[in-house]
């Protein structure tokens, strides 16, 4: 049988008869109960253990009991405190209970009401302690690493990646653009017992046939026009960690040719070099093609197709898990307050309605952007309806819709207009620093209106 937590409250009074009578009250109630005389040790005392409960006077020579209140929640801004008062004046109870008191008791105390109102308290807490902990576990099962989901699709592909980060065989991850392919593949690697060696990200797209066999297999020295120096590739980096092929399906035949050679010796040779060096890393591959379609096209290597293929992971787009909507809106809000300084309760249901029936021909990775845009936008402490920008490529999209950049421009541009360019005042209102406002003010080229532009 499990014991209940044992609940720590501290009687704060500067008359010993309450002191006494309240700590022999709420012992044979079965709390531990500890005393202090005034402001001042009972601040030294915070530390000593986890209080449940405070009950403090409000007149006490030296700090008060209102006082002493906002001295503790600048420390501990959860903590219960029940102000005690001789002087029953409704003014008095109700600036206790502005200032940030749970409640408050009446001298002379029934002790009868100090039991029913401390039981009331004390279970109402941890009912609420039970509820943050349930949220927080079934957070942790919605989670892998930074990706978060309910979708049942999801939550099977988050157990296999745990499961197969524990081996070294091959992953190749398939999904449309903006669902996380990356986050993924960074959750396999930091699941696996690689975690503490590098994870190196090459993107195959952006760069052509000649750069990504430099950038993958290194060159030595004169290797070609402009190789002044040995250059160590990608393949090398990686040793011991995790090498991530980002859009392999828009390599080169030549490449690919070359990259199943190092998949079936796991060894290669730099440019220019003949060497061998062996391969420690784990692979893994992903892209947005249809590989079987390039594959009867003659753009892809069948070969090559199935020695990425060991373990398939094919990561469902938004569109299709609607359920993880609110979810990812929660987690960026949360991210971005933090990033950015605000202080962004959620989203209007409205607001809500409109990302929810979105087609986020994006993914994840546009809801993000839009996010972003409307916390930058948003006047208040709720994004609305208003706040909330689609691209014009999904149902319901707003054809003006402009840049994240565009939108920040002329939301810098109204504040500063707002506040007759005061600087100072202006990066307040934007949760900025001067500095970085003045950075903006010059990456924007913003001018003061009716002030002609320094030559």
């Amino acid at each position: 049988m499990t014991m209940e937590k044992t609940v720590n409250i501290m009687v704060v009074d500067d008359e010993e008869i309450v002191r006494e009578s309240l700590t022999s009250w709420l012992e044979e109630d079965g709390y531990h109960v500890e005393c202090a005389e005034g402001g001042k040790k009972a601040l030294e005392r915070l530390p000593e253990r986890n209080w449940d409960l405070m009950l403090v006077d409000l007149k006490m020579p030296g700090m008060d009991g209102i006082q002493l209140m906002d001295e503790v929640h600048k420390t501990s801004p959860d903590m219960l405190v029940i102000i005690m008062t001789a002087f029953a004046t409704v003014d008095t109870a109700v600036k206790a209970m502005k200032k940030g008191a749970y409640d408050y008791f009446v001298k002379p105390f029934n002790p009868d009401d100090i039991s029913l109102t401390i039981r009331k308290i004390v279970d109402h807490r941890k009912l609420v302690q039970e509820n943050q902990f349930l949220r927080k576990e079934l957070k942790k099962q919605y989670k892998l690493r930074d990706m978060i989901s309910k979708n049942e699709k999801m939550l099977e592909i988050f157990d296999l990646a745990r499961t197969v980060a524990r081996s070294n065989s091959t992953v190749l991850i398939q999904g449309e653009s903006g669902t996380g392919k990356e986050l993924l593949a960074r959750a396999i690697h930091d699941e696996s017992p690689r975690t503490n060696a590098p994870f190196i990200s090459v993107s195959c797209a952006s760069l052509t046939e000649s750069l990504l066999e430099s950038e993958l297999f290194g060159h030595e020295k004169g290797a070609f026009t402009g190789a002044a120096a040995l250059k160590r590739g990608k393949l090398e980096l990686a040793q011991d960690g995790t090498l991530f092929l980002d859009e392999i399906g828009d390599i080169s035949l030549k490449l690919q040719m070359d990259l199943l050679r190092v998949l079936e010796q796991r060894e290669f040779r730099r440019v220019g070099g003949s060497d061998l060096i062996a391969i420690g890393s784990r692979i893994l591959a992903a892209t947005n093609r249809d590989l079987k379609k390039a594959i009867a096209e003659g753009r892809f290597r069948p070969d090559l197709y199935y020695r990425l293929n060991v373990i398939s992971i094919q990561i469902p787009p938004l569109r299709e898990r609607r359920e993880d909507i609110p979810l990812l809106v929660e987690h960026f809000i949360e991210k971005f307050n933090i990033e950015m300084g605000k202080e962004i309760r959620g989203v209007s249901e409205g607001a809500m309605r409109i990302m929810v029936d979105n087609e986020w021909p994006g993914n994840a990775r546009e809801l993000r952007n839009v996010v972003e845009r409307a916390m930058v936008v948003a006047k208040g402490n709720l994004i609305t309806e208003a706040d909330v920008s689609l691209s014009s490529s999904g149902p319901g999209a707003n054809p003006g819709a402009k840049s994240l950049e565009e939108i920040e421009k002329e939301h810098i541009r109204l504040v500063l207009n707002e506040n007759h360019w005061n600087i100072v005042r202006s990066a307040h209102t934007l949760g900025i620093d001067r500095v970085t406002l003045y950075n903006k003010i010059k990456k924007y080229g913003l001018k003061r209106e009716g002030v002609a532009p320094k030559e």
